[in-house]
């Protein structure tokens, strides 16, 4: 689904036009944006959390020539579904009946 598909489908299931739809849904993207590039954490209960993650320092290979390559430190968004998101998902198996 891209963002054209999902403004349709949200504004099917609230009343309201695309074009209302399409600002809401952008305005969401860029506040969670905003908010967690600014190292805050972003939690939406029952669908997950956004948040910044450091990544350290590594090492690893130019994948052209297999050199060595020192990759700096870095900051990168992070998403975390939430446990209705995920039993939504992949449903929990029911244990055996005895």
């Amino acid at each position: 689904m891209n963002k054209g598909e999902l403004v349709d489908a949200v504004a099917g299931k609230a009343s309201v036009t695309k074009k209302q739809a399409d600002a809401v849904i952008t305005a969401t993207i860029d506040t969670i944006v905003q908010a967690v590039s600014k190292g805050d954490k972003v939690t939406l209960v029952g669908f997950g959390s956004f948040e910044p993650r450091q990544r350290k320092a590594r090492e690893g290979r130019n994948p052209k020539t297999g050199n060595k390559m020192d990759i700096p430190a870095t900051k990168v968004p992070a998403f975390s579904a939430g446990k209705l998101f995920k039993e939504k998902v992949a449903p929990p198996a029911k244990g055996k009946k005895k």
